[in-house]
């Protein structure tokens, strides 16, 4: 199985979701279950469906959640040495050429992006377009608006 890169704080969230699927939701919906049994004639009984369906959600996101720590290379910004280079887990000041404009983006996991928090999964154009470059080179990405440049102001590993 290839490994998914993810930022230590990234696990940590993933751990944090799996306890809680295991210690809160799950005894939940079968306590849910056992509830909606107590109620008699299963084949017409809407919470029993419910719960049912439920139950099959949270043991699905259970297993997703587990093989998805198994397969991690969790890695650390801040023990990250790259050289003053762009890498997974860097955090990267930019300005658009065009606008002025600054912005800066952390490059995470697929699980960790949020673009409104500045995380940018390693994945995605601007991603790809930063990998490899260093402070002062130029990144072009193809946006839905159009071609966007973008000059590297500052790298960091935090």
């Amino acid at each position: 199985m290839a490994t998914i890169p993810i930022t230590k704080r990234g696990a940590e969230k993933l751990r944090e979701e799996l306890h809680r699927l295991k210690t809160v939701d799950r005894p939940w919906v079968i306590n849910a279950i056992s509830e909606a049994r107590a109620q008699g004639d299963l084949s017409e009984n809407a919470e029993y469906e419910v719960a049912k369906d439920r139950q099959g959600f949270i043991e699905g996101r259970i297993q997703e959640v587990e093989g998805k720590l198994s397969a991690a290379q969790i890695i650390d910004p801040a023990e990250v040495d790259a050289g003053g280079k762009v890498v997974f887990g860097s955090t990267v000041e930019l300005e658009e050429e065009e606008t002025g404009a600054s912005v800066t983006y952390q490059i995470v996991g697929e699980d960790e992006a949020d673009l409104k928090l500045g995380l940018i999964n390693i994945s995605s154009p601007i991603a790809r377009a930063l990998i490899g470059k260093e402070e002062g080179d130029t990144a072009e990405v193809q946006a839905p608006g159009g071609l966007k440049r973008y000059e590297i102001v500052g790298i960091s590993y935090v």
